[in-house]
């Protein structure tokens, strides 16, 4: 258990609000005298017993975490992802000991570092040296550490031509590189980022993430919460799932987020359907089996952008027919967008008997975009006009992972933030000197 260097054990944070009561406009003098005592009243006992004031006539009690358990250990990578509202911004605020929990303990071992709202710790008066050192110290570094630290971090910033100008007159990328270098160069043993590389622009973005990948590979531990599921993908290994202040699951990072987009779908990758409860399909033809499978045969949730990959259905055609089928695969973005129809119809024109039939598409690597996908799948008969036998949209789900590596990629192909459009092939190209 020594390398366990966050533990958090039934984690909850309880807010109280008021609300104002809807008879409020019709209460008579007397109604309000009364209602402005019992206030005070209540103010009064809150404060003595230590409790925050609330105001409004109603209250309602919610709770932004509830029975959180987690454990992370030294060196990983931990994606915290969930809908607005979930409870991610409150986790982090609580492990950076900004917020205390109502119930339940979280243990730390090891310095922390937190870069929870863009410009944390800055004064807007003071320049950009003087925040930085500012910042530092809050941060908890030294001053020997930050005059040691002092030229990676604004060479890491990129602000040496505004270094001594007031930070009121920075930009807001300005502001998320140099609050950003100053937490990365802390050296802590854990670092806490929440959403703020969505200000910086794309090649920011992608410093960052090489930073904090330097940051695991040190042997330190660092939990990044985002809504960008590309990002969180192709940074993490581990992710969890929050939902409604609630931790929903936690494992495998491409695993939780095709849970995250299917809504608790179990293996979104590999889906039978012979054995469910409802039938998918019609006398002609029927739906008994589809799954995402790498080049090595392997079924898997999730599939680097430089590799091909095959999707396989299982299908039943009822009763002879005297032309085939055409098996179909719709391609999804995560945003609801179609991005292809992947269509079989060059096979023989020929009679099929019936049976049991395994379709299997190759898609080959350098075309999909980086994030997840959902695949429909479909198959038309065509003997006696077109006729859709089945139509399952969002069967399968698959995550298209882009790495991290200068090295295979080159400085512009590998990741750099959000590259637009559901397809992303590599062409082949042609320059040449006409004059």
């Amino acid at each position: 258990m020594s390398d366990l260097v966050i533990n958090v054990e039934n984690l909850g944070k309880r807010y109280i609000i008021g609300h104002q009561s809807n008879r409020e406009q019709y209460s008579t003098l007397r109604d309000t005298l009364m209602f402005q005592a019992k206030g005070l009243w209540r103010k009064t006992k809150g404060l003595l017993r230590g409790e925050p004031m609330v105001d409004g006539r109603e209250f309602e009690e919610v709770w932004a975490l509830k029975d959180v358990d987690l454990q992370v250990r030294r060196c990983e990578t931990v994606g915290i992802i969930g809908r607005n509202g979930a409870g991610k911004s409150t986790f982090l605020k609580i492990l950076s000991r900004i917020t205390e929990p109502s119930t339940g303990r979280v243990s730390i071992k090891g310095r922390v570092a937190s870069l929870l709202e863009v410009g944390t710790g800055f004064h807007p008066e003071l320049t950009g040296r003087e925040n930085i050192y500012l910042n530092g110290a809050i941060l908890g570094m030294t001053r020997v550490e930050i005059k040691r630290k002092f030229d990676e971090i604004v060479a890491f910033a990129e602000v040496e031509k505004f270094l001594d100008t007031p930070v009121k007159r920075y930009s807001s990328g300005m502001y998320v590189r140099l609050a950003f270098a100053v937490a990365a160069h802390l050296e802590p043993e854990i670092l806490l980022v929440d959403e703020v590389l969505a200000v910086g622009d794309a090649r920011f973005q992608k410093k960052c993430l090489g930073k904090m990948e330097d940051v695991a590979k040190e042997g330190r531990t660092v939990l990044f919460v985002s809504h960008n599921m590309g990002m969180i993908t192709s940074l993490c290994r581990t992710a969890i799932l929050l939902e409604r202040g609630r931790l929903i699951k936690q494992g495998n990072c491409s695993e939780t987020v095709l849970h995250y987009y299917c809504n608790g779908k179990s293996s979104p990758h590999s889906v039978r359907f012979n054995g469910a409860d409802r039938r998918v399909g019609d006398h002609l033809g029927t739906l008994l089996e589809a799954w995402i499978e790498d080049c090595d045969g392997n079924r898997v949730p999730d599939i680097d952008i430089r590799s091909s990959f095959k999707i396989k259905m299982c299908y039943e055609v009822c009763r002879t027919v005297p032309r085939p089928p055409y098996p179909n695969f719709h391609f999804f973005d995560s945003r609801g967008e179609c991005a292809f129809v992947a269509s079989c119809n060059d096979y023989p024109d020929q009679e099929v008997k019936a049976g049991k039939y395994l379709a299997a598409c190759h898609v080959p690597g350098h075309l999909l975009n980086n994030g997840t996908y959902f695949i429909g799948l479909a198959l038309t008969f065509i003997h006696n006009g077109i006729h859709v036998s089945f139509y399952e949209k969002d069967a399968l789900a698959v995550n298209i992972n882009d790495p991290i590596d200068e090295t295979l990629y080159g400085a512009r192909c590998g990741y750099s933030g959000a590259i637009p459009g559901p397809v992303r092939p590599k062409l082949e190209w042609q320059i040449r000197r006409i004059s």
